[in-house]
């Protein structure tokens, strides 16, 4: 097999692939997954690299390789610490200090790496900015503790439903039905007044935020495939929540 700067074509692909696996499964914009690819590559001495980026797979292709790989992409979370430490491992090939073989046991380290904060640490956020928005929404003070609690309870929904069925959509409605039931219950005894802001507050943390920024960024930057499927599945999970608040109402 040709040698490319005393690394083997086959273990530099392996280290492209991983890298942009972990991106696009960390919620990665499309072109930066291509543009990380293609200086990994480079700084081996590969200057003919290829690759398109799906949010479901990755065709990569580099000189003189032979045959072209895919991996597929079957779980799409945010972790952007994910993205950073792999973007740090780059800068280092870039600069020389890492050959073939070292980025590849640190790339393997950071993809079975848990970096997500706790569960508990996550609601509390969530109750958190539910409470926050309902203020920024022009709210009133009395409602921020009903705001704080159905937010907080509609993330945890989300979270334990996500965990047993694996189906986001399905989590996204039935955790913004929790918070539309409790936000209802809570107005219902005196508790609450606003019932429109709670809600809307409550469901701001399910909000695919990264998802529309992500896929406006990508059918900017020409990646049109990337971009109307992201834009599609923020568009399904925005539906989730609102169909799940609409049947509270209905």
């Amino acid at each position: 097999m040709k040698e490319v700067v005393g690394q083997s074509e086959e273990k530099v692909l392996k280290v492209c692939l991983l890298a942009g696996r972990i991106m696009m499964e960390s919620g990665a914009e499309t072109y930066r997954v291509e543009d990380t690819m293609t200086r990994i590559a480079a700084a081996y001495g590969i200057t003919e690299a290829h690759s398109f980026v799906t949010p479901t797979g990755i065709i990569v292709s580099l000189q003189g390789v032979s045959p072209t790989q895919l991996v597929r992409i079957s779980n799409r979370t945010t972790d952007l610490e994910k993205v950073a430490r792999v973007n740090a491992i780059s800068r280092r090939i870039a600069d020389g200090s890492l050959d073939v073989d070292e980025a590849f046991v640190l790339l393997k380290e950071l993809e079975s790496a848990h970096l997500f904060f706790s569960n508990w640490l996550q609601i509390a956020a969530a109750s958190l900015l539910s409470g926050s928005f309902l203020i920024m929404f022009k709210g009133v003070w009395t409602d921020f503790f009903p705001a704080l609690l159905v937010g907080g309870v509609g993330y945890s929904g989300l979270l334990a439903i996500q965990h047993y069925t694996k189906v986001k959509f399905f989590a996204e409605f039935i955790s913004s039905l929790i918070i539309g039931i409790i936000a209802f219950g809570l107005v219902g005894i005196g508790l609450g007044h606003e019932l429109d802001k709670i809600i809307i507050a409550s469901v701001m943390p399910l909000v695919p935020g990264l998802l529309i920024t992500n896929a406006v960024r990508d059918l900017m930057a020409g990646h049109f495939v990337s971009g109307l499927s992201k834009g599609a599945e923020a568009f399904l999970t925005a539906f989730a929540i609102g169909a799940g608040v609409a049947v509270v109402f209905l």
